[in-house]
């Protein structure tokens, strides 16, 4: 198998598939999905390409993309291989210091801006970015300012490279590219501190294609993927090349709200996700089993029942279940699995690679049971995705599976999770100081987090850092319980507070609708929702749910007080990071009242 270097990848694609589709994408203005053959692909490459040495772009420099998902997005980033230039991509709800930032950081001359939000915020900063020249907008209807006599539309600059004026300079600068060129800078959205440039070299994504292509044995060119994420988040971004490399068909989902819609549409074989997607198909099934009556009720806790015994408590630990389970199993196989499958759109699944937080041992127990395929895994930006992932049905639960062929992984001190190997960071960008903290002499990169391994396949227990020590001396790793309380459906979100207190509690993000349901159906009266969460017996609620789900936890663990707050965490305060990631010292800050209250008596 020969692996392209991403300054062709798409041109040798389009060779050996010609006008097959590549990219498929929804037009909104006709309401239909588009599809872009492998040669249109390419074709649109080169113009972009083109066109950037018309603005000036020369080798080696630095090309900021603030979009939501576009096939745009892939345009400029193959454009920018093509000159030997790095891509660097914005999430698409950067506020506008963290996009002045990483401009000033990666010093951008070209940025490319998708819709109204990312040109409002971007605008202001070609006058308060020393280096920042022009902005190319993807989208047509983004109404410019007045005083805007720079910035121009993708379309136009799609004008500028149509007759291919400086193909020759392109070609030239696909010939020089190598394995050492650096690919992406990829600012890590930073849960306390400014964000860091993570290097991605073209080495650590042409090791992505080898490895991935040893264990991921099923994925083909027949494949047809769901582009969820943000395709600046590490995950998607690797996947994409890799979805490239494999010849798999990209399906961009533009607004991510529409992500139910649009898998229904597709109905794909594959989609990378996060455990947050897995939780809200488990709770939208739990509710329709709730209010379910009869056989039908039955029926459905009966095939749960049945195909956690067959997958879980058989196939995976390597046994052949009993023939009477097993047909039962093919029963519901073709019943209320594939209609349950097919609610969602993931009937035609081959499989769905998850990470990014611990998955909930319940939700991964619920999907292998209805025989949806979810592999989990590990992976950080600073290795280019992918670090371990558990392919294969013998896969301990709650493992993030076996380490990926040629990946070197090692227990440190304080059990911390050391990497090296090709597809690892060579270090964050113009920060020596802490690439040498993350990166010891020999070359191991330091995770901050903690595991061990079991039977081959690797743990993880807890971020090192966010360990938080009671006032009493005692170590709490508030992941654990925040993702076993999660599962529950009258939850959305929950944070953990213990550090340095002298017991633990939680703020609480209720599911609101089913809170007001459970409201109706008691008849319990109420002016609003910040009315209701007072009341003793919404909190009465919580707490016995809280109690039931914390019952494995130690006593010094577990949750003595919780408050249930009216309005959920936002990126707008800067309670959660680009990729929804708490910032608990933002949290710590923002409800510091709250919090306070809580902890006022000292009889708990």
């Amino acid at each position: 198998m020969s692996y392209h270097h991403l300054a062709v990848v798409v041109d040798k694609q389009a060779e050996k598939y010609g006008d097959r589709t590549a990219l498929k994408y929804r037009d909104y203005e006709t309401a239909s999905w588009k599809s872009i053959s492998w040669n249109e692909f390419a074709k649109t490459n080169r113009i972009v390409a083109n066109a950037l040495v018309s603005l000036g772009l020369q080798e080696e420099e630095n090309v900021a993309i603030f979009s939501q998902n576009k096939p745009e997005c892939l345009y400029v980033e193959y454009a920018a291989f093509a000159n030997r230039a790095v891509a660097v991509p914005m999430y698409p709800t950067c506020s506008q210091l963290q996009a002045q930032y990483i401009i000033n950081d990666a010093g951008i001359r070209f940025l490319f801006v998708g819709e109204q939000y990312q040109y409002d915020a971007a605008f202001p900063l070609l006058h308060n970015c020393q280096t920042l020249e022009k902005l190319i907008i993807f989208d047509k209807n983004v109404k410019k300012k007045s005083n805007d006599a720079t910035s121009i539309y993708f379309d136009e600059l799609l004008v500028m490279g149509s007759e291919l004026p400086h193909n020759d300079v392109v070609t030239d600068r696909v010939k020089r590219a190598t394995a050492d060129d650096l690919a992406n800078i990829l600012y890590t959205s930073g849960t306390t501190g400014e964000p860091k440039g993570v290097m991605l070299h073209h080495s650590c994504y042409l090791e992505v294609f080898r490895i991935h292509d040893i264990r991921l044995t099923t994925m083909t060119d027949q494949d047809v993927s769901m582009n969820f994420l943000p395709m600046t988040h590490v995950f998607e971004k690797a996947w994409c090349h890799l979805c490239i490399h494999k010849g798999v068909v990209i399906c961009v989902n533009l607004r991510p709200t529409d992500i139910q819609t649009s898998i229904k549409e597709i109905r794909p074989t594959l989609m990378c996700s996060v455990p947050r997607f897995w939780e809200k198909v488990y709770a939208g099934v739990q509710e329709k089993i709730n209010d379910s009556k009869g056989i039908t009720k039955m029926l459905m806790i009966d095939a749960i029942k049945v195909g956690k015994a067959h997958n879980i408590d058989y196939l995976r630990l390597g046994k052949t279940p009993p023939m009477a389970l097993h047909l039962k199993y093919k029963f519901y196989e073709k019943t209320i699995y594939q209609l349950l499958k097919k609610t969602i759109g993931l009937e035609n699944g081959n499989f769905f690679p998850t990470a990014g937080a611990a998955v909930p041992d319940a939700i991964y127990e619920f999907v292998r049971s209805v025989g949806i395929g979810m592999i989990t895994g590990y992976g950080l930006t600073e290795s280019s995705a992918t670090v371990s992932c558990s392919w294969g049905e013998q896969t301990e639960i709650g493992s993030v599976g076996k380490v990926m062929p040629d990946v070197e992984v090692k227990i440190g001190e304080d059990n911390e999770v050391l990497l090296r190997g090709k597809t690892i960071t060579k270090g964050y960008y113009k920060k020596a100081e802490e690439t040498a903290k993350a990166i010891d002499a020999d070359g191991w990169f330091h995770t901050g987090d903690a595991g061990y391994f079991k039977n081959g396949e690797l743990f993880l227990t807890e971020r090192i850092k966010d360990l938080f020590k009671t006032s009493n001396g005692k170590y709490i790793a508030p992941q654990a319980l925040e993702t076993r309380l999660v599962v529950d459906r009258y939850i959305d979100q929950l944070v953990i507070i213990a550090d340095q207190r002298k017991f633990v509690s939680a703020l609480i993000i209720p599911s609101y609708n089913l809170v007001e349901e459970y409201a109706k159906e008691k008849h319990i009266a109420y002016t609003d929702m910040k009315d209701l969460l007072k009341k003793p017996e919404i909190h009465e609620l919580f707490r016995q749910r809280i109690d039931t789900l914390q019952q494995q936890f130690t006593n010094y663990e577990q949750i003595k007080r919780f408050s249930l707050l009216p309005e959920p965490f936002s990126m707008e305060r800067g309670e959660m990071t680009n990729t929804l990631k708490i910032k608990r010292p933002v949290i710590a800050e923002n409800y510091k009242d709250i919090i306070d209250e809580m902890y006022k008596e000292e009889t708990v």
